[in-house]
């Protein structure tokens, strides 16, 4: 039997590390930028439309650590400056470790009423702005051996009603993922998390729809962007011989048949 070795390099910490993390102004991006923070990186806080959320996280993490937090605005579906939004991030630390593409557009497309502007805005967002940000990140993580998450979610594996194009996009970087995970390797590392019921979408819905959705979860209750975060900083910091595998966070919702 190998004894341990007790001599081999654990990473304990992201201390000295950077993160890029996109939609991360507000709700479960904010929640992990602050987790990789507090585990020692250096935060690269990306917004479309949201500056005054991005800039007020960005002074919380600078009063903890100073010259530890930063803003970048873009929208994702300019793919061409997606170049220079990534020279723009590694120009505050010199490096990239970490990416993480958690934004996300999301909101229902029954069937009959979709139109071609939705299934371009959905695919942009969950699906093709996470590619085209890998492949310009690539360079960056390759030299540094970083790796990169993809906020993916359950309905990858099974289909909300009423959310076909949503579900089909996220379904597409579910595969994107494990894709990339072959291209980049052996030295950028490519996982993914999805979660279930941890915050409840900006859009309305009812108590009842909450508790039904709850109702098929094997804990029966609702998790915390604080279980997304941890997930993530697991795959990011302890997780350096997994690679191509999408984590579900949802309290067994998907043992539902």
């Amino acid at each position: 039997m190998l004894a341990f070795n007790k001599e081999a390099k654990l990473m304990t910490d992201l201390k000295g590390k950077t993160a890029f993390l996109t939609g991360a102004a507000r709700r479960i991006g904010a929640v992990v930028a602050s987790m990789l923070h507090h585990a020692g990186a250096d935060i690269v806080i990306h917004y479309r439309n949201s500056g005054e959320a991005a800039d007020l996280l960005a002074a919380e993490l600078n009063a903890l650590r100073t010259g530890s937090a930063f803003t970048v605005q873009a929208d994702l579906c300019e793919i061409e400056n997606f170049e220079i939004l990534i020279n723009t991030v590694v120009s505050f630390t010199g490096r990239l470790d970490i990416l993480v593409n958690n934004a996300s557009s999301f909101y229902p497309t029954p069937v009959g009423s979709v139109t071609e502007k939705e299934w371009d805005d959905l695919h942009c967002s969950n699906l093709k702005a996470p590619f085209f940000l890998s492949q310009a990140a690539n360079a960056a993580l390759q030299e540094t051996h970083g790796c990169i998450v993809n906020m993916v979610d359950i309905h990858a594996f099974r289909p909300l009603k009423a959310y076909p194009v949503y579900s089909a996009a996220k379904a597409g970087l579910l595969m994107l993922t494990q894709s990339l995970a072959r291209e980049l390797a052996p030295h950028v590392r490519v996982n993914g998390i999805a979660p279930g019921a941890i915050i409840w979408p900006e859009e309305k819905m009812s108590v009842e729809q909450q508790q039904e959705m709850l109702n098929k979860t094997a804990l029966k209750r609702q998790g915390r962007a604080e279980d997304i975060a941890r997930a993530i900083l697991f795959l990011v910091r302890d997780a350096d011989y997994i690679t191509g595998h999408v984590i579900p966070v949802d309290g067994g919702r998907l043992l539902n048949h």
